[in-house]
């Protein structure tokens, strides 16, 4: 029965990883995609092995492969979106949270998107962001409680 043994795994390895230990939830998803090779438990494997290993572009592999597999599953999207904010990729991991939270409500996702925050368009808009005309007035108005 490696079915019910790969849920227990699977099951135990997101009640750690909820305890934020990342690297007994990778133990028991290894253990997991051992006795089934679901794209459930491909998603969070690869979210451990990239935190945990830094093994990035496996991860984003594994997650992309599971999104491929299970289109509406929101799960991916956030595991995706957590591994590209690691490596750095903050602008792409934003379109692939947005992109979850089309796909089907997540309070992961919600949460992580609260956290990065969105930025204000610019004071001026014609300017760049960068303008030191526009910084400066962004604060001086954020300071005064107008933005």
């Amino acid at each position: 029965m490696p079915h019910v043994d790969g849920e227990r795994e699977f099951a135990r390895g997101t009640a750690e990883l909820s305890e934020g230990n990342t690297l007994a939830a990778l133990v028991h998803f290894e253990k997991a995609v051992q006795a089934d090779c679901r794209p459930h438990y491909l998603s969070y494997l690869g979210y451990c092995l990239a935190c945990q290993r830094g093994q990035v572009q496996k991860g984003i592999g594994l997650c992309r492969q599971s999104m491929e597999d299970e289109p509406g599953v929101s799960d991916h999207h956030f595991n995706l979106g957590r591994i590209l904010l690691l490596a750095g990729n903050k602008a792409e991991a934003l379109e692939v949270l947005r992109g979850g939270m089309a796909v089907a409500p997540h309070p992961g996702i919600g949460e992580l998107l609260n956290t990065i925050g969105s930025r204000k368009p610019p004071v001026i808009g014609f300017l760049d962001r960068d303008n030191p005309i526009n910084k400066h007035l962004g604060i001086l108005f954020s300071r005064l409680g107008m933005r």
